[in-house]
């Protein structure tokens, strides 16, 4: 039975080849491509509940246009809004 051992340094490598490639992902031109997202397309990009979307109406992180009692999100201030909170891992 083989065992490799994991320094400190090779974390440390692993961790900037990490954020290397994430960065690279961030940079990519987006998958997205309608303008406008309905309520349902919104929740499945951000993983978040009915309400959890309700308050970010509600306390204007999210801007939104209804129209015929549809409500439409601007996928660019989406994007926005995530670059603006992206925070990154401390370490400990």
């Amino acid at each position: 039975m083989s065992v490799n051992i994991l320094t400190r340094e090779d974390l440390v490598q692993f961790q900037d080849e990490l954020l290397t490639q994430i960065k690279g992902l961030l940079n990519q031109s987006p998958v997205q491509t309608k303008k406008w997202l309905k309520t349902d397309e919104v929740k499945e990009v951000l993983k978040v509940s009915a309400s959890t979307l309700q308050t970010l109406r509600i306390n204007g992180t999210l801007t939104y246009s209804k129209l015929g009692g549809i409500i439409y999100y601007d996928y660019e201030h989406i994007e926005t809004v995530l670059k603006k909170n992206l925070r990154l891992a401390t370490k400990h």
